[in-house]
C-alpha cells in the first residue's frame, strides 16, 4: 500500500492512497469464498457452485462488497501509518477501482492539531482551605425554614416584605396593555395574583406604592418599564394600573424544632444539623474538586497554541448556542431580546466551544501518552448510571447508545476523567485563604 499525505490547510489534509492490485485480488478471492459457501444456485448444494458461476450470478454483488471491505480497511491502515488523528467532517472519493487494477481513492479529510504535549504533572494549584461552619449550618437551616413557610392574613397597612394579593387593570398611552403587549397579558391585567411587596418584584416600584394600603383598598400606580424590559413593547413606556388589595398576608417561618426536623426526615433536629453539615461538606469538597480541575485544565491550555478542526468547532459552537439560548428561555428573555444579542450570543459561544473543542483534544493526547483507556466493563458501569438517571433499564440504554454511535462519547468521558485523576494526583496543592 502506498500512501501520501497533502497539507491544505490548518487542520485539513488529502489523504491519497493506493492498494496495490494483488491486494484488490485478494479481497475479491475473500469474498467470492464467502458467497461460494453460502449460497444456493438451482442445481447445486450448498457450497458446492463452481466459482465461476458465482462470480458472473453475482457479479456487482461482489464488487460492491469488495469495495466496502477494502476501502474502511484501507483507510485505517493509512491513518494508522501516518500517525493521524481524524476529527471532524472527511470526504472520500474513489478514483481508481477493479479486479486486476490498483485500487486509488482519496480522502479530504480534518485532523487533530499537532502540538508539542506541555509538562502536565506537578502543576501548581490553589486549593481553597475553607471549611463547613456553624453559621454555615444555620444559613442552610434557615432555607430548609423558607422552603415551608407559613402565610397569615393580618388586618393591618401592608409593610416591606408582606404578600398582597391583588387584581389590577394596566395602560400605557391610554391603551389597555393587554391590547398594547397582547403577548405579555400578565402585564396588562390579573385577578388574584400574588406579590411580593419588593421594590424589584413584578415591574420596579410597583409594589412599594402598595406600603400603607390595607385589604378592601385600591391604589393608582404609576410605573416606568425600564429600558430592558422583557415586553419590549413596553420598554421605556409609563404604566398607570389600577390595583385593588384583595388580601395582606404576612409570612412566617416554621420554629427550628424538633417537628420540624422530623418534617425532614431525621429522628432529630441534632440528626437533622448533622445531615446538614455532611450535605454541606459534600457540597464543598465537589466545588473544590471542580475548581481544582478547571485550574489544571485552564493552566495548560494556556500553555498550547494550536489550530482547531473548523467543523469540530462548529458542531461545538451550535450545541452552545443551543445551551445559552434554552438558559435564557428559562429565565423568560424573549426571543427578540436574544435575537438583538445574536452577535454576543455567538462570540461567546465560539470561545466557549474553541476551549472545549482545545480541551477534549488536549486530555485525549495526554491519556495516549499514560495508555489511559476505557474498558467495555467501565463503560457498561458508566452507562448503567446514566440509565438510571434517565430511569430507564441498562441494556435497553446502551442499545439506543450503540444504535446512536455514541458509546464513544460515553468512553470519552471516563477517559477524560481518569486523565483529570491523573492531573490532580500529582499537582502541587497550594492552599490560600477564602477570599485570597
Amino acid at each position: 500500500m502506498n500512501v501520501t499525505v497533502e497539507n491544505l490547510g490548518a487542520c485539513k489534509k488529502l489523504l491519497r492512497v493506493e492498494l496495490d492490485a494483488s491486494e484488490v485480488e485478494a479481497g475479491f478471492a475473500s469474498v467470492v469464498a464467502d458467497l461460494q459457501r453460502r449460497a444456493r444456485l438451482p442445481g447445486f448444494r450448498p457450497g458446492k457452485t463452481p466459482r465461476q458461476l458465482i462470480e458472473r450470478a453475482f457479479a456487482a454483488d461482489i464488487e460492491q462488497q469488495v469495495k466496502n471491505k477494502l476501502l474502511p480497511e484501507a483507510y485505517k491502515r493509512a491513518i494508522k501509518e501516518q500517525k493521524l488523528r481524524p476529527a471532524g467532517e472527511t470526504h472520500v472519493e474513489e478514483v481508481q477501482f477493479g479486479r486486476g487494477r490498483l485500487m486509488q481513492f482519496t480522502v479530504t479529510m480534518e485532523t487533530e492539531p499537532d502540538f508539542e504535549l506541555p509538562d502536565y504533572k506537578g502543576l501548581p494549584v490553589r486549593l481553597d482551605a475553607r471549611v463547613v461552619t456553624e453559621d454555615d449550618v444555620e444559613r442552610a437551616l434557615r432555607v430548609l425554614r423558607e422552603q415551608r413557610p407559613q402565610y397569615q392574613d393580618v388586618a393591618r397597612p401592608v409593610q416591606r416584605g408582606d404578600f398582597v394579593v391583588v387584581d389590577f387593570t394596566g395602560a400605557c398611552d391610554g391603551r389597555p396593555i393587554a391590547e398594547l403587549a397582547p403577548d405579555s397579558k400578565g402585564f396588562g391585567a390579573q385577578k388574584g395574583i400574588w406579590m411580593h411587596v419588593e421594590t424589584s418584584y413584578f415591574v420596579p416600584g410597583f409594589t412599594d406604592q402598595l406600603i400603607g394600603a390595607q385589604a378592601g383598598e385600591s391604589r393608582a400606580v404609576t410605573v416606568q418599564f425600564p429600558p430592558e424590559f422583557i415586553e419590549k413593547a413596553l420598554a421605556t413606556k409609563v404604566g398607570v394600573y389600577q390595583v385593588e388589595i384583595v388580601q395582606v398576608k404576612e409570612r412566617t417561618l416554621p420554629a427550628l424544632d424538633e417537628a420540624f426536623a422530623r418534617g425532614y426526615g431525621a429522628e432529630n433536629l441534632e440528626k437533622l444539623r448533622a445531615g446538614v453539615r455532611v450535605d454541606l461538606e459534600n457540597e464543598l469538597k465537589y466545588k473544590q474538586k471542580r475548581d481544582l480541575r478547571n485550574q489544571l485544565v485552564a493552566m495548560l491550555l494556556g500553555r498550547i497554541t494550536c489550530d482547531l478542526p473548523e467543523s469540530v468547532v462548529e458542531k461545538e459552537t451550535k450545541s452552545a448556542i443551543y445551551d445559552i439560548v434554552r438558559a435564557n428561555t428559562e429565565r423568560g428573555v424573549s426571543k427578540e431580546a436574544m435575537d438583538e444579542r445574536s452577535g454576543e450570543i455567538y462570540s461567546v459561544a465560539s470561545n466557549s466551544a474553541k476551549e472545549r473543542v482545545k480541551a477534549h483534544i488536549l486530555l485525549r493526547r495526554i491519556a495516549e501518552q499514560e495508555g489511559i483507556t476505557a474498558s467495555a466493563e467501565e463503560i457498561r458501569q458508566r452507562v448503567g448510571q446514566l440509565a438510571a438517571q434517565h430511569n430507564i433499564k441498562p441494556d435497553r440504554f446502551y442499545k439506543q447508545l450503540e444504535e446512536r454511535n455514541a458509546l464513544d462519547d460515553v468512553a470519552e468521558q471516563i477517559v477524560s476523567a481518569k486523565v483529570l485523576d491523573v492531573l490532580e494526583l500529582h499537582a502541587r496543592h497550594v492552599e490560600v485563604p477564602l477570599h485570597a
